[in-house]
């Protein structure tokens, strides 16, 4: 059974894989959002860029590198939002941008 066991804490924006809506399942007891994810492992493209905002006019986070894998927790229209690896940083990356692990 899983319970809180004392208040949530509020994230960092860009350290962790939570938002008000969701969070990446490992934080579960931790972070109180109204769903969790288990993360959807895709590989970068050359090029791909992480931003904060699911937009190409999004100021730029970083840029990520080829190879890699990004860890999806959310998908709305043509853009993703998740993790690089397991620690790095989060944001909204380009569908286009990824491909299956």
């Amino acid at each position: 059974m899983l319970v809180m066991t004392g208040p949530s804490v509020s994230a960092d924006p860009g350290c962790l894989p939570v938002r008000g809506d969701l969070a990446h399942i490992k934080l579960a007891g931790r972070y109180f959002v109204p769903h969790y994810a288990v993360p959807m492992p895709r590989t970068i493209k050359a090029g791909a860029v992480l931003r904060a905002f699911g937009r190409d006019e999004a100021d730029a986070l970083a840029d990520l590198p080829a190879g890699e894998t990004f860890n999806v927790l959310d998908i709305a229209g043509s853009w993703s939002w998740g993790q690089l690896g397991e620690d790095g940083a989060v944001g909204y990356v380009a569908l286009s941008d990824l491909e299956a692990a």
